[in-house]
């Protein structure tokens, strides 16, 4: 007899077509989510799929009826907490306690 053990859930980021297809159910297109937030073109919403935009994050999310960390987890931390992006992403893992980073300088912290 075959044990049903139940699939653990993915910590990867949904693929773009899952979440069309998501928002497809739910009766949504990007075009019409778009316009119902007053963006002029889809175009903001799908580089969603591929960087980091919070706002859009959340409203792609709230049309799908789930949270944006369920969706993109690899863009948030276990608490839900979002993580750092770009540039000041990577100043704010460079920062010690000890030395503060202002335009590439180093200074002692205050």
């Amino acid at each position: 007899m075959a044990s049903n053990t139940g699939k653990k859930a993915s910590r990867e980021d949904w693929h773009p077509a899952d979440i069309k297809a998501a928002l497809e159910k739910k009766g949504w297109t990007l075009r019409a989510l778009a316009e119902r937030h007053g963006i002029k073109g889809s175009s903001s919403l799908s580089h969603t799929f591929e960087r980091s935009f919070p706002l859009n994050e959340k409203r792609i999310a709230d049309a799908i009826g789930v949270l944006p960390q369920d969706i993109w987890p690899s863009r948030y931390y276990d608490d839900g907490t979002k993580r750092p992006r770009g540039l000041r992403g990577r100043r704010q893992l460079q920062s010690t306690e000890n030395a503060c980073q202002l335009n590439g300088n180093l200074r002692k912290a205050a």
